[in-house]
């Protein structure tokens, strides 16, 4: 799809200011306000309000941040409550001791962003039994969907890495080395994106871009500029580095840019290394206009936390079910309708460049 056509589907509510907090992963936190008068009240079967918990791979990560902004604020609008809560690391089990506890205080959606396709499937499956409606976000539990009701989803993620790749390939003419910088083995999308890079690299014309490395990063700053470094010592002549995690790709930047290796910086060697990947415009402005990162894809997290929100809200009051064809309403954003997998697609995904990154403003 060319990139006029992507920036021409972004939802205006791409462009909502984000803002971004850290929560403490020991309890919920961005407690859903009071609902304006005349708001709807969304309640569950004993007459109470509903309860959505939001749980991340892990806090204080800014792409998380923005997808519980969108929730947040639909679930104030609607007269529901709002929580977020989740571990500090992004490993397989993590998520699982925060999906009890949510449950026992009440929650009656768990909307979660899996670390593991299958570590959490038994606990899943305990929870609904109990009624509560399960709806992952950005990670699904790929090959294992039936253990969640509804999956959302920012894009068709299914022919993902191939773009990741593509937009990698140009940036370079199609020739030097490449490295993968991920954010952990475990995580279904990236592990998804990892395995549609290397099948497209079979592709003839990549055949002068061999793939020297891939590495793991934990979705963690330190680490993953650790690895970063470790590229570029070991293969001196890199070309690119791919990082499908914004908390990678922003850490790689970072360390190509204090190096100097990049296209047109003080130690850059034919040509320099150039990193590409998924990252928030706020995040990369500078890597972007600087020429560290060319181009840089993503969608609007905030509004894949308010899709997420009112198909959350949707299947707790028994508005919708759960299966292939249901309509639901998602506010200004019209409706979404779900789709094989119990699947939901929010919109297109967007590329920022020089040209159009100061537009855009989460």
């Amino acid at each position: 799809m060319k990139r006029r056509t992507l920036l021409s589907l972004v939802p205006l509510a791409a462009l909502a200011l984000m803002t971004g907090c850290k929560p403490d992963e020991s309890k919920p936190t961005d407690a859903g306000a009071p609902a304006p008068a005349g708001a709807p009240k969304p309640v569950g079967g004993d007459g109470k309000k509903i309860k959505v918990v939001f749980i991340p791979k892990n806090v204080g990560n800014p792409y998380f941040d923005a997808i519980a902004k969108g929730m947040k604020e639909v679930c104030a609008k609607e007269g529901a409550e709002f929580s977020m809560t989740g571990p500090a690391q992004a490993e397989a089990t993590n998520q699982i001791s925060y999906i009890k506890d949510e449950v026992q205080r009440g929650a009656n959606v768990i909307c979660i962003a899996a670390n593991s396709v299958d570590a959490l499937n038994g606990t899943l499956d305990e929870v609904r039994a109990k009624g509560v409606k399960v709806v992952t976000v950005d990670a699904d539990l790929t090959g294992n969907e039936t253990h969640r009701d509804v999956g959302i989803f920012a894009t068709d993620f299914s022919k993902f890495g191939g773009m990741i790749l593509e937009t990698m390939g140009k940036g370079i003419n199609y020739e030097g080395e490449v490295a993968i910088l991920s954010a952990t083995s475990d995580s279904p999308n990236q592990k998804l994106w990892v395995e549609q890079m290397n099948a497209a690299w079979k592709d003839p014309k990549y055949a002068k871009m061999p793939l020297v490395a891939t590495v793991f990063g934990d979705d963690k700053p330190e680490k993953s500029a650790t690895e970063m470094e470790g590229l570029l010592t070991k293969y001196p002549n890199l070309k690119g580095v791919i990082a499908p995690t914004t908390v990678g790709v922003s850490a790689a930047a970072k360390v190509a840019q204090q190096r100097g290796v990049y296209p047109g910086g003080a130690n850059a060697k034919n040509g320099g290394v150039r990193v590409f990947g998924l990252g928030l415009p706020n995040q990369m402005r500078s890597f972007i206009k600087e020429g560290v990162t060319p181009e840089i894809m993503l969608w609007s997290p905030v509004d894949m936390g308010s899709v997420s929100a009112y198909v959350c809200l949707a299947l707790a009051r028994g508005e919708a079910k759960a299966e292939k064809g249901t309509k639901i309403k998602v506010g200004a954003m019209g409706e979404r309708e779900i789709g094989d997998l119990n699947k939901i697609m929010v919109a297109d995904p967007m590329i920022f460049t020089k040209e159009n990154v100061d537009k855009f403003d989460f």
